[in-house]
């Protein structure tokens, strides 16, 4: 009697201890009732009724991320590529991820390749090339909207490759090196044209600076020889001042003495040789003073013999 109680309470302490579950940080439990929804386990330590309780789903609150292969889609052009998808959802409401549909996640990979076939067919192969992000916002919103029921919130849609065929890449190719070269082609020529414009300056400023040079110069030349020609008729005028003042201060000296006409006939003829000062060719002399001139010249040859 006392071993089946041992036994019995052994069974007990199992059943007990096999029916209590501690729920994980961002995770959730759905507990079902004799086969109908009853509640959702948070996070913490919980006890299910024996053979009544059912754990029927173990839901992950993380975030998660489902890359999708390379799906098939035509272009409006029809233009057949190979994209590949990457969703980025998280469970919100783990109840309606439970019932909401049949295998979530075979349905939003579905519901993802027949959206993005919906929305490239509206492009055109350069606006799939160049719209990713027009393409993910629309995708995300419609995702979003669509697994709503299924409690799964959509929070990023990337297209994370676009394959167009082989010989479209080849065209592109081609396409893009022939660019690379046209914009190579242009910014050597812009660089040729600015270097023949800044020679051209730089010639420009030289013959400027040259022509400057010359002018200062032909200034400074014609200021120089405009010194000059002052200084030599300052003095020639002064030579010529004291001339007239050596003049003066003899005739004053004459007056003085009170010469007579023949000194005073000597005198001018002193006078008109200084005048002459070795220059002159030709000396008019005057009828009166020719006799005075041929006694003065008698009188220095007979000294002179």
């Amino acid at each position: 009697m006392g071993f089946i109680i041992l036994v019995l309470f052994i069974i007990l302490f199992i059943i007990i201890v096999t029916n209590i579950s501690v729920v994980q940080q961002s995770r959730a439990y759905v507990i079902e009732r004799l086969g109908a929804f009853h509640q959702v386990w948070g996070v913490g330590l919980h006890f299910k009724v024996p053979f009544i309780d059912r754990i029927a789903r173990r839901v992950s609150l993380k975030e998660q991320v489902l890359d999708y292969p390379p799906q098939p889609v035509i272009t409006k052009d029809n233009v057949t590529m190979q994209i590949d998808t990457v969703v980025y959802f998280q469970i919100t409401d783990p109840k309606l991820y439970a019932y909401g549909v049949e295998q979530p996640m075979a349905a939003m990979e579905t519901l993802t390749a027949t959206t993005l076939r919906n929305i490239i067919g509206d492009l055109e192969l350069d606006q799939t090339l160049t719209s990713r992000d027009v393409v993910n916002t629309k995708m995300r919103a419609i995702l979003d909207e669509a697994t709503d029921p299924w409690g799964i919130k959509v929070n990023r849609v990337e297209l994370k490759n676009i394959l167009p065929p082989q010989d479209i890449q080849n065209s592109m190719e081609k396409q893009m090196k022939a660019e690379r070269d046209r914009r190579q082609a242009i910014l050597q020529a812009e660089g040729q044209k600015k270097s023949a414009i800044l020679i051209a300056e730089g010639e420009k400023e030289s013959a400027i600076l040259r022509a400057s040079a010359e002018k200062e110069a032909a200034i400074l030349k014609a200021e120089a020889e405009k010194q000059a020609a002052i200084l030599r008729a300052d003095g020639e005028a002064q030579a010529i001042l004291a001339v007239q003042k050596a003049m003066a201060d003899s005739l004053a000296l004459l007056n003085e003495k009170a010469p007579n006409d023949q000194v005073i006939k000597l005198k001018s003829i002193e006078a008109m040789q200084k005048i002459a000062d070795g220059k002159a060719t030709k000396i008019i002399i005057p009828s009166e003073m020719q006799g005075l001139v041929g006694m003065a010249n008698g009188i220095v040859e007979g000294i002179k013999e």
